[in-house]
């Protein structure tokens, strides 16, 4: 691999442990300073926003084609869609996305191929 894939590699690997890690330090340092004052420790509301609002706006990056056509937005309503019901029968995370991803790849190669 080049040296430029790396260095992408690692900055996201930083970038997606310091989102991790820096909300759970605060927590614990908020929570330690309670206990040594005797107060009770309420967490901020931002702090249960956060995790939701990170997965929202990868999805809301991931429902746009890379390269707007007919095809890809035919393709990626497909794949929302099977990864909806397949979501709404089973309830898990899994399956619905790998279904949704096979499914998009289907519709994709089977409307370039005609």
């Amino acid at each position: 691999m080049q040296t430029d894939i790396w260095i992408a590699i690692v900055i996201a690997a930083i970038g997606t442990y310091g989102l991790r890690v820096g909300p759970l330090l605060w927590t614990q340092r908020h929570i330690n300073k309670h206990k040594a004052n005797n107060t009770e420790a309420h967490l901020p509301t931002w702090l249960s926003v956060l995790g939701p609002l990170m997965i929202a706006a990868m999805l809301g990056a991931s429902l746009i084609p890379k390269t707007p056509s007919l095809s890809s937005w035919l393709a990626s309503a497909v794949g929302i869609l099977v990864t909806t019901l397949v979501w709404r029968k089973f309830k898990t995370l899994g399956l619905p996305v790998f279904c949704g991803v096979l499914s998009f790849g289907l519709v994709f190669a089977a409307i370039s191929i005609f």
